[in-house]
């Protein structure tokens, strides 16, 4: 019988619901009187899960879990399930990422029959081989449209100089050689492989209550399956350090375009220390390289990037960088400024008081968070799929200390560990 769990936060006097379901679906659902609804269904699998075992010996062609959510919404009537989101008035999407694919929908009214449609057709498969055939012509109108683009190829340059045979630096469309091999075989199998109820998740927020969700889960979701949620997954070496100092391309840019990658090689696989780390690391990425920052105020007073300067963080069980991105005449001068002012935070330490504005924003950013239904049921999900759990978080920004911050500085924010890679204009 499913089973419904409470779990509230006094801190921001917030209220979920986790069901075990019968079927093996955990279920989750956040009440929340807005406008709108928001409805995921995740499966745990993404570009990163590039083998069917635990050895690295089935390998599967790169862009399948993309290719495989383009097809999910083609049913085996002909219909397509976009066109049934649309008649009930919902906004229906899709995508995958390094390490999940996500099926999701927003909507106003007539929740229930989006939600059924949700379900309906993310456990209902159907690959035809003619279908499959014209899918492998738009995703490789796709792929490459990104091979155009100099941001992607800026974005996935850093990620090859970082990385030497971790997946996550192959793109996740995959190539136009790597979707040829696609078939619906492959696809069926990679569906069996990874597409349990146990390896997915369903999280839903809205004015809605769990023993609604769950009556129309009951209707809508296959018998109860065994199969374990734990996969076995298989992650390939990699050196510590990054293994290019640089990567440069030539593209469509009026202005150069660069990216500076800092590998992290200490990945705790531990699902609460890795969310404590998460939460230093955006703690530190605040302190050095907001716009309310020393660093961005040289580069900018120095005229050395355009006022768009962005800093990204990504940990999870089997890889995690920094990234700053922007645009700049003279990226390698940019680089240069980049290390002279970490350098400098490194010997004299980080300042008390930016420290603590860093934590404020981050905490406000935190808050702020849970008053939108779609950042709601985004930020669950994620808290899920990495084996953490969201209400925590607020806690370990608060505990947080500069010491340890200035560890994550020493470690991580190195030469070694470091690419810069530059897209710059076509002569």
């Amino acid at each position: 019988m499913s089973k419904i769990q409470t779990l509230h936060s006094d801190l921001l006097h917030e209220t979920y619901y986790k069901i075990s379901h019968d079927s093996g679906l955990p279920i989750y659902v956040f009440p929340k009187k807005l406008t709108s609804a928001y409805a995921l269904f995740g499966v745990d699998f993404g570009s990163v899960d590039a083998f069917f075992d635990g050895e690295g010996k089935e390998k599967m062609p790169d862009g399948v879990a993309h290719f495989l959510e383009h097809k999910l919404f083609s049913n085996e009537d002909g219909s397509d399930s976009f066109e049934h989101f649309s008649a009930y008035g919902a906004d229906a999407n899709a995508f995958t990422s390094h390490t999940r694919t996500v099926y999701l929908f927003s909507a106003t009214d007539r929740f229930s029959k989006s939600l059924s449609e949700l379900l309906t057709f993310v456990t209902h498969p159907y690959f035809e081989k003619n279908s499959v055939e014209r899918e492998k012509e738009i995703i490789g109108e796709e792929i490459r449209m990104c091979r155009d683009n100099p941001y992607d190829r800026c974005y996935y340059n850093m990620l090859a100089g970082l990385y030497s045979a971790h997946p996550v630096k192959n793109d996740i469309c995959g190539s136009l050689s790597s979707i040829a091999k696609i078939t619906p075989e492959l696809l069926y199998q990679t569906y069996e492989h990874f597409y349990r109820l146990s390896n997915m998740a369903l999280v839903v927020c809205g004015d809605t209550t769990p023993e609604e969700i769950l009556k129309i889960a009951d209707e809508n979701l296959p018998p109860k399956c065994n199969y374990p949620r734990n996969i076995s997954r298989f992650c390939p070496k990699e050196p510590p350090h990054a293994v290019k100092e640089s990567v440069r391309e030539a593209g469509q840019v009026a202005k150069p375009v660069f990216s500076i990658g800092f590998k992290i090689d200490r990945l705790p696989k531990d699902s609460f220390a890795r969310s404590r780390m998460d939460a230093a690391l955006a703690l530190l990425s605040e302190t050095l390289f907001s716009e309310s920052g020393e660093l961005y105020r040289r580069l900018i007073a120095k005229k050395l990037i355009s006022p768009e300067f962005s800093s990204d963080l990504a940990l999870t069980a089997t890889f995690g960088f920094v990234q700053l991105a922007g645009e700049a005449e003279d990226p390698d001068a940019v680089w240069r400024e980049v290390f002279a002012y970490l350098e400098e935070q490194q010997k004299q330490g980080i300042d008390g008081a930016e420290f603590e504005r860093a934590r404020r924003v981050e905490f406000a950013e935190y808050i702020k968070g849970f008053d939108s239904t779609e950042e709601i049921a985004n930020n669950l999900l994620a808290f899920v799929f990495d084996g953490a759990e969201i209400f925590q978080y607020g806690d370990l920004l608060r505990g947080v200390r500069k010491d340890e911050i200035e560890e994550l500085l020493a470690e991580i924010f190195r030469k070694e560990n470091a690419t810069l890679s530059v897209v710059f204009p076509k002569k």
